[in-house]
């Protein structure tokens, strides 16, 4: 199990968006209804729940500074 920040990967995002199942199930109407994932793949499903529990995306990096700049322009601006 991975800890920590998501790194993405282009050529792993193209192979899913192109694979031979998804095509599949898509024209033949195969998908399961949201949220049935414990039904199609229980351990792919427990190890998706885990992973979104302790990982988080590699935009809190960038974001997360902005965030606290305007908190601090807000804060600032109240005793002006």
């Amino acid at each position: 199990m991975k800890f920590g920040f998501r790194v993405p990967s282009l050529t792993k995002r193209i192979a899913a968006r192109t694979s031979v199942k998804r095509i599949v199930q898509n024209q033949f109407g195969l998908k399961a209804p949201r949220g049935y994932g414990w039904l199609t793949n229980p351990k792919r499903y427990a190890y998706n729940k885990v992973y979104n529990k302790t990982s988080r995306g590699c935009m809190v990096v960038f974001l997360l500074p902005v965030f606290v700049l305007l908190l601090f322009i807000v804060v600032s601006s109240r005793f002006v």
